[in-house]
């Protein structure tokens, strides 16, 4: 039996370095789609690069991902790659649109165009619940995002429903809450607050500025919810599902917790910042995965408290290192 194909964009991202880490482990041939840009950022998986495959494709650009497809003819593409960073969304938001929004009808018209027995997952987002209507969300809870960046991801789950409802395509989607890890990018709050336990602890930094400390979020292991994305594409038939921990935790919790790690008191070394605040705040993120839970057999393994102290001692021994290398990681 051949091994499966595997067509992952964003594989240079958090998400996409822990799944193509997963597909590896269970023998898939596992392709990553990379942007031509002056900056190579493959520092997530280098690791693995010796074992993957890249190919240039670009969400932008419809013809390059119908040529992607061809050349890789994958049995499974999941579309990780987006403009992700919510506060981005403000400052581009038309980009933002062209990427996460867009980018997602390139890619699901290059499956249609070359075949449509692909399997497509699609990274919903839980910025998509945004105004809550309900709480907790679940699959079943109406939409009210609150950044462009929820506006384009709704766009996105949306037109992944309409390709499967309207072509028969086998087309997931994950709405996924906050998932974090060691390779979370510094701009996300989870890994500035880490970082910054860190340096501080070590000397090189004094404060950290903060916005909104009472915000709620679900925050969850990456490497457990790559698990769910695969798991949507083993199934019988094509669903969306709530990926999430269940829990809610404020942004204060998660700064007390990665202070307590390097043995400091937070309150010592935090300050309020109103720069820092959002145009319109989300408040309160909590997820419902019960239908993931049940038809998946989906469960987390990493908690919060396991999941901060994980970033933070990633943070301290990078930075340990740093300062042993005389200034060079």
């Amino acid at each position: 039996m051949s091994k499966k194909t595997a067509l992952i964009t964003g594989i240079t991202g958090q998400d996409g370095s822990y799944l193509a880490e997963l597909l590896l482990s269970k023998d898939y041939r596992v392709v990553g789609t990379v942007r031509r840009s002056s900056t190579e950022t493959f520092e997530r998986i280098s690791h693995i690069e010796d074992k993957l495959e890249l190919v240039q494709a670009d969400l932008l650009d419809q013809y390059s991902l119908i040529d992607a497809i061809k050349k890789t003819n994958p049995d499974e593409v999941y579309n990780l790659a987006a403009q992700s960073f919510v506060p981005t969304s403000w400052n581009q938001p038309v980009l933002t649109g062209e990427f996460t929004a867009l980018g997602v009808t390139r890619i699901m018209e290059a499956i249609r165009l070359v075949n449509t027995n692909i399997r497509f997952y699609q990274a919903s987002s839980s910025e998509m619940f945004g105004m809550v209507r309900e709480t907790p969300q679940s699959e079943m809870t109406p939409f009210y995002p609150r950044s462009p960046y929820g506006v384009a991801k709704v766009y996105g789950h949306y037109i992944t429903v309409n390709y499967r409802e309207s072509y028969d395509l086998f087309a997931c989607s994950g709405i996924l809450f906050n998932h974090e890890s060691p390779r979370r990018g510094l701009e996300f709050v989870t890994r500035k607050v880490t970082d910054a336990a860190a340096r501080i602890k070590l000397g090189l930094q004094k404060e950290l500025r903060m916005g909104n400390l009472d915000a709620r979020r679900d925050w969850g292991f990456a490497g457990d919810y790559v698990v769910a994305m695969w798991l949507m594409l083993q199934q019988d038939k094509p669903d969306d599902y709530v990926i999430s921990t269940d829990e809610t935790h404020k942004v204060e919790e998660l700064v007390e917790v990665a202070f307590a790690r390097v043995g400091l008191d937070w309150k010592e070394y935090v300050v309020q910042d109103p720069k820092f605040y959002r145009p319109a705040e989300v408040d309160l993120l909590v997820g419902d995965s019960t239908k993931a839970r049940t038809r998946l057999g989906w469960t987390p393994e990493v908690d919060f408290k396991g999941l901060v102290e994980m970033m933070v001692d990633s943070d301290v021994a990078r930075w340990t290192k740093y300062l042993k290398n005389g200034g060079d990681v």
